[in-house]
């Protein structure tokens, strides 16, 4: 697994997901990219796009209650942090992906690593 802070602009691809004026403040998107399922939310004004799969259970993560920058696996309660996909709480001990999100040319887009 990797964290997106760690990444550079030259270390991923990104991908359109649509016009920004198509997400809503406070709302929350499902994507399946290159065959990867990924949540987009977005938080006091900033994006935020993590793996769309607890890492307990590969449920879907992205279907979970989020609390601040925290989102809960709807099956067993396990959270992680949107900012960093860092696991949180058991039952899940191991990281998600998370992606760097940005606005290009009025175009939301999500930064998938290209190695």
């Amino acid at each position: 697994m990797f964290n997106y802070l760690k990444l550079h602009d030259d270390q991923v691809q990104y991908v359109s997901v649509g016009p920004v004026t198509d997400f809503a403040h406070g709302s929350r998107w499902l994507f399946e990219i290159d065959g990867q399922p990924i949540a987009l939310l977005r938080i006091g004004g900033e994006w935020y796009a993590i793996a769309d799969l607890c890492t307990h259970d590969q449920g879907p993560l992205g279907e979970g209650e989020q609390e601040g920058f925290e989102i809960e696996c709807p099956r067993h309660g396990a959270r992680f942090d949107v900012r960093t996909g860092k696991a949180l709480l058991l039952p899940a001990v191991v990281d998600i992906p998370a992606y760097p999100v940005r606005e290009h040319e009025g175009e939301l887009q999500i930064g998938l690593p290209t190695g």
